[in-house]
């Protein structure tokens, strides 16, 4: 019996089976979780609903976060299936494209920034809202995903980096605020994997490379890692974990200055 048997889980943000969302589905599966899922379109309802039947689960309902309605649409879907939940993972993250490129004062708008705000850091706080009545009192657990770009420059990263700063600050206040119905609000701070997402990303190769090479653990992570990762803090061994952000990056985050050859 896996250490989340018994628990129900929301993952908002499944759309490939190269993702880290499914790395964590995955994960709280194996675990024992019982899982429900959103799409955002029409279009991905079908591969969202196989998804969901891999990992025994028949609640695949649809979700934009970017509107309000569907929102409270899905939340009252999905109280048809269940009473009450216990997890929430949030792995929703989106820019235009043309904020990702190039230097971040000449690529940044004011319709780009909105935007990424609105859809990588907003959103979370809106589900965690609809949420709080369905997880009030089962000791439940929220879960977003961040990256090194919230605290450090990057190339091409560019508005995404202040997305993702707005992220982990949601994740703080959050805490605060949940914590007294007993909901803990995490974050896990993955290193560079090479999603579908990932691949937006203007010179992410080489950013692969050169981490996996200044890592202390000599590789990348994928995600099996994060999704190890995320089924922990999501269960009751995590109990007294709430408003932290986790890296998950083989150690990358913590070097200054690598001892190889790489330059990083």
């Amino acid at each position: 019996m896996g250490f989340l048997a018994g628990k129900r889980a929301v993952v908002i943000g499944l759309a490939s089976n190269r993702s880290i969302a499914w790395g964590i589905a995955q994960a709280l599966h194996r675990e024992g979780a019982e899982l429900a899922f959103n799409y955002q379109t029409d279009k991905l309802a079908g591969r969202v609903g196989k998804f969901a039947a891999q990992l025994g689960s028949d609640i695949a309902l649809p979700l934009d976060v970017s509107e309000d309605r569907q929102i409270d649409g899905f939340f009252e879907q999905l109280a048809a299936h269940w009473d009450g939940f216990d997890i929430l993972v949030h792995s929703v993250a989106y820019a235009p494209a043309d904020q990702l490129d190039g230097r971040y004062i000449d690529s940044v708008s004011r319709e780009g920034f909105r935007i990424a705000h609105d859809i990588s850091s907003y959103s979370f706080a809106a589900l965690a809202r609809r949420a709080e009545p369905m997880m009030a009192g089962r000791a439940g657990a929220l879960l977003t995903l961040s990256y090194l770009g919230a605290m450090r420059a990057l190339p091409n990263y560019n508005v995404m980096g202040l997305a993702k700063a707005s992220l982990e600050a949601n994740v703080r206040f959050l805490a605060l605020d949940l914590g007294a119905q007993d909901i803990r609000v995490n974050a896990i701070s993955a290193g560079p994997i090479r999603t579908l997402a990932a691949s937006g990303i203007k010179g992410f190769r080489s950013m692969l490379a050169r981490v996996g090479a200044a890592a202390p653990l000599g590789r990348n992570v994928g995600i099996d890692d994060v999704g190890n990762a995320a089924a922990f803090l999501c269960s009751d061994l995590a109990a007294g974990i709430t408003g932290q952000v986790v890296y998950v990056d083989a150690g990358y985050s913590i070097v200054g200055l690598s001892s190889g050859s790489d330059g990083a």
